[in-house]
């Protein structure tokens, strides 16, 4: 039995361009958090996390597609992003990412989560799986950024990609956020065709910039014991991840996938994304 589902799975990737270096690892399940008196929540429970410049509202076309299939999904937004770029704020830190998710996983009260982040979203699941992880079943990092515990974001970038941000913040945030790239430049990063890299581009926003300066506080190693797999978006390769791919490549124990897509996969190709975080146990 468990080489058939093996097969079935390796399957299902192979439809979408998908390879697997090493089977994916299973957590026991336990039950999602139950309201008294509402009918039993069915499928696993996703709490999905954007990444620079965006909001909850990037992951609508993934979230569809897995609430589709009886799954329960979230989709929270950092503080001064999207529809809350109204708390655009010097004081922002990654402490204040990092206190989004535990909030959320807590306000909730999810457990047996499947915790995804995207691009920046890596860094604030890495720190809420230091939190809580009790609430964690399984870790995914979606082609998404890793520092370690006492380093900041731009400790962990290629330094002409640290001075072009500063920069940026400077001349064009007063200090306190990093704009949007310009659009060619960010289509050409995220590998979307240029009308949906138009449209993402239009709903962005400034990007504090305390978020990337700060350190990341960690009482234990990255992904705190729980099951961790790490997504390569492959076409094209963002440079900007190269080193926290280089990083989990070489992590004992950690799933490494490679997804036939641009970084912005969660928006470009959402089924393939729906269908990968389906199949993590």
């Amino acid at each position: 039995m468990r080489d058939i589902i093996s097969r079935r799975r390796d399957l299902a990737f192979g439809l979408f361009g998908i390879a697997a270096a090493r089977p994916l690892s299973f957590a026991a399940t336990r039950a999602a958090a139950q309201v008294p008196g509402l009918p039993e929540i069915r499928g696993k429970t996703y709490v999905l996390v954007h990444g620079s410049w965006g909001g909850g509202w990037q992951w609508a076309p993934v979230a569809e597609r897995l609430r589709a299939q009886d799954h329960r999904v979230f989709t929270p937004t950092q503080t001064g992003l999207g529809e809350r770029k109204h708390l655009l704020s010097r004081d922002i830190t990654i402490d204040t990412f990092v206190e989004d998710i535990v909030n959320v996983l807590e306000a909730e009260d999810l457990r047996d989560v499947v915790l995804v982040g995207h691009s920046f979203g890596g860094i604030s699941i890495t720190g809420a799986a230091d939190r809580v992880p009790d609430r964690i079943r399984h870790l995914v990092y979606l082609d998404a950024l890793i520092v370690q515990g006492g380093q900041s974001v731009f400790d962990g970038m290629p330094a002409e990609i640290v001075a072009g941000r500063r920069k940026a913040a400077q001349e064009g945030g007063n200090g306190i956020a990093i704009p949007l790239p310009p659009l060619e430049a960010f289509r050409s990063a995220v590998g979307a065709p240029m009308p949906l890299a138009e449209w993402m581009h239009r709903h962005f926003t400034p990007h504090p910039i305390g978020t990337f300066e700060t350190p990341l506080k960690l009482a234990n190693p990255v992904g705190n014991g729980r099951p961790c797999t790490y997504v390569y978006c492959t076409a094209p390769p963002s440079p900007a991840m190269e080193e926290s791919r280089r990083w989990a490549r070489g992590r004992e124990g950690w799933n490494w996938v490679e997804l036939a897509a641009g970084h912005a996969s969660l928006t470009t190709a959402p089924d393939e994304v729906a269908q990968l975080l389906a199949g993590i146990g």
